[in-house]
């Protein structure tokens, strides 16, 4: 993603200048960073700020307070949380560096209960750190498991690109000299993940190929994600968009305004129920009723491969009320926070729902499009198949 023509990834290693070439504490030769950076999406739209994460406190406050967020940049942040937790100077030998990283693990995985992406980062980079044999080799491990975490997000997330593509470019071929208009909910984009996003992924393809499309962006409360993270995206990448308030899908796809949904997700199971940002279960409903093709973007990471029953085996996260009766924004050039309710209403704040795989047209995955069907699904990723 370019920001002001630079291009950046969400997360990436910054090495302290000055610092020897090895790692803190145990020799590690490997010559990795004791500082990442991260784009704290807190402060977005109107600043631009980058923040260091250099402790597993660090790492976890930032995936809670939601200085990072969306399901692959929660996964990329837990496995560099859980290699920065391999850097400790005091685990100097194998039963303090053990001790260490396993309440690492306990935090990060912690923080954050509906994403999937998290877990499988952590249980990853548990695993591979486990196999490592000296402090050292463990160290370089979790570096390496770090990086390929984060470069297969990103390679996965150009691919649903590519995959996705042909959908866009199908329907502009229906209707030569117009835009293609699509519907986001929440910020499913590069902002969400380590680079190009899902859902956005094949709106950015588009547009690169030349394709004429507009996006209709949910402002997606009460974090307003997309008011604040997608549409900011967009005007960046130059793709035409307007932002809606979230109840107005419907009355768009009503009027045939709407070509086709694209939203992400932060758990998907073995059987294609997908939870993702509250709300996204409306707007599958809306697109049922008016014959909108409703597709789900991401990459096998976001699939639970342990359950299929979505309603059930779900968590969902609630999180403060004070997100519901309260609004951040703009005013005399500095962020102001706003009580929107009355003072002693109570709120609450599920941050996901669940839409039914029956509601979605089909999964856009980095291996390509497949119906939301446990057996169309493991055709994609046979390796997941149950012995």
């Amino acid at each position: 993603m370019l920001v002001d023509g630079q291009h950046y990834r969400t997360i990436w290693e910054h090495p302290t200048p000055g610092r020897p070439n090895t790692s803190r504490g145990g020799g590690d030769t490997s010559g990795g960073p004791d500082t990442i950076r991260i784009i704290d999406q807190r402060h977005l739209p109107f600043e631009f700020v980058i923040e260091d994460l250099k402790t597993v406190e660090d790492f976890a406050r930032a995936i809670t307070d939601m200085h990072v967020r969306g399901a692959g940049l929660i996964g990329a942040a837990a496995g560099y949380g859980m290699y920065i937790a391999a850097l400790l100077p005091e685990a100097t030998n194998i039963a303090a560096f053990d001790a260490a990283i396993e309440l690492a693990a306990k935090q990060l995985t912690a923080t954050r209960p509906t994403a999937v992406n998290l877990t499988h980062a952590v249980d990853r980079q548990l695993a591979a750190i486990t196999a490592a044999a000296s402090v050292q080799q463990k160290r370089q491990a979790a570096l390496h498991t770090a990086r390929a975490i984060a470069d297969e997000d990103a390679a996965a997330c150009s691919a649903i690109g590519n995959h996705g593509l042909p959908l866009i470019k199908k329907i502009s071929e229906r209707k030569p000299g117009q835009p293609v208009n699509v519907l986001t909910h929440c910020n499913a984009g590069w902002l969400a993940f380590v680079d190009h996003g899902t859902a956005t992924s094949p709106i950015y393809a588009a547009h690169d190929a030349g394709i004429p499309v507009h996006v209709w962006v949910d402002e997606t409360r009460p974090r307003n994600q997309g008011a604040s993270l997608t549409a900011w995206e967009l005007a960046n990448h130059g793709v035409p968009h307007t932002v809606i308030a979230d109840n107005t899908g419907g009355h768009l796809m009503q009027h045939g305004m709407v070509d086709l949904a694209i939203v992400g997700s932060d758990r998907t199971t073995r059987a294609g129920d997908v939870a993702n940002k509250i709300g996204t279960y409306l707007k599958a409903l809306a697109a049922h009723d008016n014959n909108v093709p409703f597709y789900v973007a991401l990459p096998s990471s976001t699939i639970d491969w342990s359950i299929t029953d979505g309603l059930a085996d779900i968590p969902i996260e609630q999180r403060h009320p004070d997100e519901v009766r309260f609004i951040q924004g703009a005013a005399n050039g500095k962020m102001e926070t706003v009580l929107l309710t009355p003072p002693d209403s109570p709120a609450a704040n599920y941050a996901f729902d669940v839409t039914p795989a029956r509601l979605v047209t089909a999964l856009i995955t980095e291996r390509g499009l497949c119906p939301p069907r446990e057996d169309k699904i493991l055709e994609l990723f046979p390796e997941r198949r149950q012995r």
